[in-house]
This record gives C-alpha cells, structure tokens and sequence, in this order.
C-alpha cells in the first residue's frame, strides 16, 4: 500500500471537514434557548441542511419529519401548544440540535422608528422601571439595525430573559406594552425589537410591492438617487463628519453618515435587512410607532401605510393578525393661528387606516414636547396600545378606541358634532373651556372656536366671526392644545369635516439623502 503524504492527509482531512460542515444541520437564529413560540396556533420551524437531508422536529409530545430542499431549505410547522414550559425543541439530521426552556404564550413585534426604539433606559421613570422588570417569563429580541441591498435569510439575533441589564437598552414601550400583558394574561410573553430611528415607512416595504402598487415615482427617485452613490462619496461624506469634529462641531448640528445604499429609507432596504429573515415566525401581532420621517409626504402616506400592513399579513400567513400603532405626538412650536400641517396631515393618514380589520389607535397628542421629537413619556403610549390587545384579543371588557368624529350637524352660526366610541361620556381635563376646535365658512379661512359639551357624546361649536360655518377641526395642528377627553381617560381623536387640500397633497418624492 502505498503512504500517503502529510500534505495529502490535511488536504483530506480538510474536504472531510467541509463535507460535514455543510451537511450540519442548522436552525435560523430566530430559534434560540429562551425562545417564546406563539400559544395556540401553527408554528413554522425552519433551517438549513443538505440537499435531501432527513430532518426531525420535536417538542411537546409532538414529532414532524421533512427533507430538506435542494437548495437545503427546509421548514417544519409545530401544532397549537396551549401556554406553558420549559420546553426542548430538538432538532435531529445528521446532527442534534437542542433548543433549551422554550416557553409558549404572545409573541408581539415591535416595529417602526425611534419614538419605538426609545430605550427604557430613557424614558420616564427608568430608574424604577429597570430595576424592577426582573420578569423571568419575559422574553426579549433585539434585532440590529441592518439595511440590506439584498435580502438576508438569518439575523444576528438571539432570546434573553427580561432582567434590569437586558431590558435597560430594549424599547421601552415595547416592554411596557408586554409586560402589562403579562401581568394581566399570567402566561409568558415574548418582544421582539427590530425598530429603526429615523427610518421611512417604504423601506420597510419590499420594492417589488411598492412598484407592483404604483409607488413608481418614489422608487426611481432613490434609484436616481444611488446611481450617484459610491464608495467614494461615502467616505468624503465620513472624512468631513470627522473634520466637523475635530474642529468643535461648529455651526449647525451635524449626523453621522449613513451608507444610503443600505440605509434606514431606501425603499425596501429594512425589509431586506430586518424583517425577511423573520417572516413566518408565530407572532400574535405587531405594534407599531412610525411616521415622522414621512410627515412630509403625508397624503402618500395615506396608501402606504395600509399596504405595509396588509404585505405583512400576506407575508406571515396568519391572516389579519392585530396591528395596532401609536399616533404621531405634538411636536413643534404651537400655532397662533389655526394653520393644520404636515404633522396634523400624518395623523390623519393613521385614524384612516384604521378601515382596516383588527386595527387600533393610540392618541397621544396630550404627552409631546414642542421642543423635543421623542417623548419620554412612554408608559402612557403603553397603556393605551395594551387596551386593544386586551379588549379585542383577549376578551376583557374594556374600552379601547378613543372617541373618533362622526357626524356634523349645522344649526344657524353653530356646528354640532357627534362622536363615536364614547364609553363614559365626554369632558374636559384641567379647566373647563374646551381647547382646540376652529370653524370656518366656505372662504376656508378657520378661526378659533368655542365649544360646548351638550351631551354624552355631542359637541357645540362656534364662533361669533362665523355666521356660517361649513367646516370644523379639532387638534389638526402640528402641535394642538387639546383637552377633551372620554371620562375613561382617552383622548378625543383629532379630525377635519372637510377635505380641502392639504400641503402635503401631491408630494410623493422624499427629499434627497445626500
């Protein structure tokens, strides 16, 4: 027989190694010790492995076997399991994977720009909210902040246990959200973080899908917009940030730069880069804090928020699983003068998506700061969300929706308007002249108005340099000073009963990134 040389061993022993790498059977990293799966329904449960490679997957007194594809996908869907754990998923191949104290209970994503990635650690009260969120059955998922050219099949991404260290940096209404949750359902609850600052609703849409619906003008403004892009610019845009702060930062207040090829607004580039790798994992919905990048272009946003919401339940397949968001707070200077706005327009785009099903709204235009985009106020945003999920998925009999316009009625100088969802009864807060109501006649000219509460649900409104009023608003400013309210504590929503032209009507294309 012949010998075989060193270097022809170690090139031997190297192949070896490849082969058994690459037959390894593997899970995507959304399946981690300490996981939280969805109570009571389907869930899939997916990996990588050779090509026709024999895959089983076991938990719970439950078995389900596959083959992987030929690209070496290949994908399992567990049965409903009622709450409850610890758990071991095994997965077996050529190779045993272990999956250790998987619990079962809500899963709910926590999604949208930087009023939902605002850290605990800076909110309101965080001294004592992080140092007493010791919440063992609590699960939390922070996904990194990844824009993508291309999408990605896995995240970087792993489970940890809710203590003081790991919720500190996670989102603060996210956590505030699940863990009124879980003190109320008494069943463990699973967060999963994948927020962006400063990120535009389209770039978490696929491209495929803005263009399938029209949004043609939007995408080729960001594809003109990178065909002028390169490494090159990208690094004069570096150096001079850096020469910025090597000199003081002097003048106007400067950002970091961001690669826009792969950034937080190019169309389709957070779908790509954050969410792709996660479609399919059981949640029981998402909650959602997005909009000030795209009050410019408000009235768009008017098609492209819903359709974010229904591309996400086409993409999960779970049907019309909850979507619940935070309306855009007050922001900016007050207004002498009633004037609306771009901020007042976004608003208006969310309460109108709310034609979709299993959809809820959370009025926060009481807890802004004019001077300050991120209100640390974040429990109040919390408990408003939490009311839908309660009332609508879970079955307690609460209210949940503010109260919302209805109906307008004239009677000579006066406008009566009627309001849905009322629960206890409207009223004033802090004083009893009712704040942010303005009337106008058909020269479209608002002024500010009186107003009187003349039933449970009925307001007056007036106003003596108005002998023939057509139209009313209320709060439809950037910043409104509002204080009608339910008596169960929610906010009135803020509306127009007219439809005239906004100044955000037309605009579709964002400002250039560079």
């Amino acid at each position: 027989m012949k010998s075989v040389s060193l270097k022809g061993f170690v090139c031997w022993l190297m192949i070896f190694w490849v082969f058994q790498l690459n037959a390894q059977v593997t899970l995507s990293n959304m399946f981690s010790d300490h996981m939280v799966l969805q109570q009571k329904q389907i869930n899939p449960v997916w990996g990588k492995a050779s090509n026709g490679e024999k895959i089983s997957v076991s938990i719970a007194n439950q078995t389900h076997q596959t083959i992987a594809d030929k690209n070496g996908r290949w994908m399992v869907k567990l049965s409903p399991i009622d709450a409850g754990g610890p758990f071991v998923l095994t997965v077996q191949g050529s190779n045993k994977i272990e999956i250790q104290d998987v619990l079962v209970g809500e899963v709910w994503m926590c999604s949208g720009q930087s009023n939902m990635q605002f850290s605990l650690g800076s909110s309101n009260h965080a001294d004592v909210e992080v140092a007493s969120a010791n919440y063992p059955n609590i699960r939390l998922m922070n996904v990194p902040k990844v824009g993508s050219e291309k999408p990605t099949d896995n995240l970087d991404v792993s489970w940890n246990l809710c203590t003081p260290e790991t919720v500190k940096n996670f989102s603060a209404i996210g956590y505030l959200f699940g863990k009124r949750l879980h003190n109320t359902l008494g069943v463990p609850i699973g967060l999963i973080n994948n927020a962006w600052g400063g990120s535009a609703i389209e770039a978490w849409i696929p491209r495929q899908v803005l263009e399938e619906e029209g949004h043609d003008e939007l995408v080729k403004s960001w594809d003109d917009q990178i065909a002028g892009y390169s490494d090159a610019v990208f690094e004069k845009k570096k150096e001079a940030y850096k020469y910025w702060l090597a000199n003081g930062k002097p003048g106007k207040k400067k950002w970091p730069p961001e690669d826009i090829r792969i950034g937080r607004k190019r169309p389709g580039s957070i779908y790509k880069g954050m969410v792709n790798a996660s479609v399919g994992y059981g949640i029981k919905g998402i909650i959602w804090c997005q909009g000030e990048t795209n009050a410019g272009r408000a009235y768009q946003y008017r098609e492209l928020f819903p359709l974010l919401i229904k591309t996400y339940r086409n993409l999960w397949g779970q049907g019309d699983f909850p979507f619940y968001w935070v309306q855009m707070a007050d922001f900016l200077e007050e207004s002498k003068v009633p004037t609306g706005g771009s901020w007042a327009e976004l608003r208006e785009a969310q309460t109108m998506t709310l034609s979709l099903p299993n959809t809820g709204e959370a009025i926060v235009t009481d807890v802004g700061e004019a001077k300050d985009i991120h209100p640390r106020d974040k429990q109040t945003p919390a408990n408003r969300l939490v009311r839908h999920a309660l009332a609508n998925d879970y079955g307690y009999a609460m209210a949940s929706d503010s109260p919302r316009f209805s109906s307008m009625e004239i009677k000579g100088n006066k406008a009566i308007i009627s309001f849905s969802h009322i629960d206890k009864g409207l009223c004033t807060f802090d004083f009893d002249e009712i704040k942010g109501f303005a009337i106008s006649g058909s020269d479209k000219k608002f002024v500010w108005a009186k107003a009187k509460i003349i039933g449970k649900n009925k307001v007056e409104v007036y106003s003596d340099n108005v002998e023939n009023p057509v139209a009313v608003r209320y709060g439809f400013e950037n910043n409104p000073r509002v204080n009608l309210y339910d008596r169960n504590g929610l906010p009135v929503t803020n509306f127009r009963t007219d439809s005239w032209q906004g100044v955000t009507e037309g605009k579709v294309v964002p400002p250039k990134s560079y």
